[in-house]
């Protein structure tokens, strides 16, 4: 049996991990081996990123409801149950985007949340 020679499959590996390590400080960005530690660890962080992101935006949206909510003399919690209580769905994200961009028509379901 033939023996299988590796030499392309090997530079492509490298190759693809070098050039994920591109921009990255020092041996990191030069030598194979710290490259391929720091590319598996910068994976990993930005799997956790991914999952992250969607709880920093929803902070965001709940605090951004909150604010609009308490200038319409309620709190968050209040208002978010009056709308349950209502059977109104809206995500926060939606609700985030009324109170920024149209105070009005939050306004209006503030005083739905209040009834």
């Amino acid at each position: 049996m033939a023996r299988i020679k590796r030499a392309v499959n090997a530079h492509k590996k490298r190759r693809k991990v070098m050039k994920l390590a591109k921009g990255y400080w020092g041996a990191k960005s030069k030598q194979y081996r710290a490259a391929s530690e720091q590319v598996a660890r910068s994976l990993r962080y930005a799997f956790a990123g991914r999952k992250l992101r969607k709880r920093d935006f929803r902070r965001l949206w709940i605090t951004r409801i909150n604010a609009a909510a308490r200038l319409n003399g309620m709190s968050y919690s209040t208002f978010i149950n009056g709308l349950k209580k209502q059977n109104i769905e809206v995500n926060r994200k939606m609700l985030a985007d009324l109170a920024v961009n149209d105070p009005a028509a939050f306004a209006k379901l503030v005083e739905i949340a209040k009834a």
